[in-house]
C-alpha cells in the first residue's frame, strides 16, 4: 500500500508524533481522522491539515468512544486501511516516594491509556479493515508506538515501561492472527523525541540527554517518526516486529 492510498485513523493525532504522521499522510495525498482528547488542539490541527482531515474527540481508553470514532472515521474516508496509535502518557513516578505509595488508580490510568487504548484502537480499526477490498494483497496496516523504555526502563518509569513492553509483546500475536485477513501489525519504539512530553524538561537537562545520544546527538524529530510510519506502510515485508528509532541510544 502506498501512503497516498491511506485512510488513516491516528490516536493522539492532535500533536507530537501523531500530528507529524497525519501531516505527512495529507501531504502525500491520503486522508486522516485524528482521535484525541484535546478538542481545542484537535480542531486547530484539522484547520491546518485541510479538508481531507477530520477530528473526533476521543478518550482512547473508553471502549464506546473508540468504536464510535472508528465508525465516524470510516464514514468520512470511505473506510479505514491504516491505524497509527500515538496516544500515551508518561505516568512517571516512584512506587514509594516522599508523597507515599503510588496510588493504584494512577498506575491503572497509565495502563488504560497506553495499553488498553492500543487494544481498543486495534480492535476498532481491524473490524473495518477486514471488509476492505485487498490493495496489492493487503487490507490494512496497524502501527503502534512503543518506546525504548520497553527495553531499558529507568527509575520512575515502572508504569510507562510496563505498558510499552506490553505493546511490543502483543505485536507478533496480532500479526499472526490478522494474517488471515491480510492486515499487518507493527510497532515503532522511539527514543527521545521533540514532543509535548519533553516540554517540561529544562534546556540544561535536554542538552545533557542529547549529549548521551550517540549519532546524531540530538532529539528525534517528529517528521522522522512520520517517515518511519510511511516506510512501514509501503514495505509489505515489515510485519510482526518493533523498530527501534533511537539513534543508537540506550537508557541508563
Amino acid at each position: 500500500m502506498q501512503l497516498n492510498q491511506s485512510k488513516a485513523i491516528i490516536s493522539g493525532g492532535a500533536s507530537g508524533l501523531g500530528f507529524a504522521t497525519a501531516k505527512n499522510i495529507i501531504e502525500k495525498g491520503g486522508k486522516v481522522v485524528l482521535l484525541d482528547i484535546n478538542e481545542e488542539q484537535g480542531q486547530k490541527a484539522v484547520q491546518e491539515l485541510g479538508s481531507n482531515a477530520l477530528f473526533v474527540k476521543t478518550d482512547i481508553s473508553n471502549e464506546s468512544d473508540v468504536e464510535s470514532a472508528a465508525d465516524k472515521a470510516a464514514d468520512f474516508m470511505g473506510g479505514i486501511n491504516l491505524a497509527v496509535g500515538c496516544a500515551g502518557v508518561l505516568g512517571a513516578g516512584l512506587i514509594h516516594s516522599k508523597k507515599g505509595p503510588m496510588p493504584a488508580d494512577y498506575f491503572q490510568n497509565v495502563v488504560n491509556i497506553n495499553l488498553v487504548g492500543s487494544f481498543l484502537l486495534t480492535r476498532a480499526a481491524s473490524r473495518h479493515m477486514q471488509n476492505n477490498e485487498p490493495v496489492d494483497g493487503e487490507r490494512g496496516v496497524i502501527i503502534h508506538t512503543a518506546s525504548i523504555a520497553a527495553y531499558e526502563g529507568q527509575i520512575g518509569q515502572t508504569a510507562y515501561s510496563a505498558t510499552k513492553s506490553a505493546i511490543v509483546g502483543m505485536v507478533l500475536p496480532l500479526a499472526r492472527e490478522f494474517a488471515r485477513i491480510n492486515v499487518r501489525v507493527m510497532a515503532i519504539a522511539p527514543g527521545v523525541f521533540e514532543t509535548p512530553m519533553m516540554e517540561k524538561i529544562t534546556p540544561e537537562i535536554c542538552e545533557q540527554i542529547a549529549a548521551g545520544i550517540p549519532n546524531p546527538s540530538r532529539f528525534g524529530k517528529p517528521s522522522e517518526f512520520a517517515l518511519t510510519v510511511e516506510q512501514v506502510v509501503e514495505n509489505q515485508y515489515l510485519n510482526g516486529s518493533t523498530i527501534r528509532l533511537d539513534a543508537a541510544a540506550r537508557l541508563q
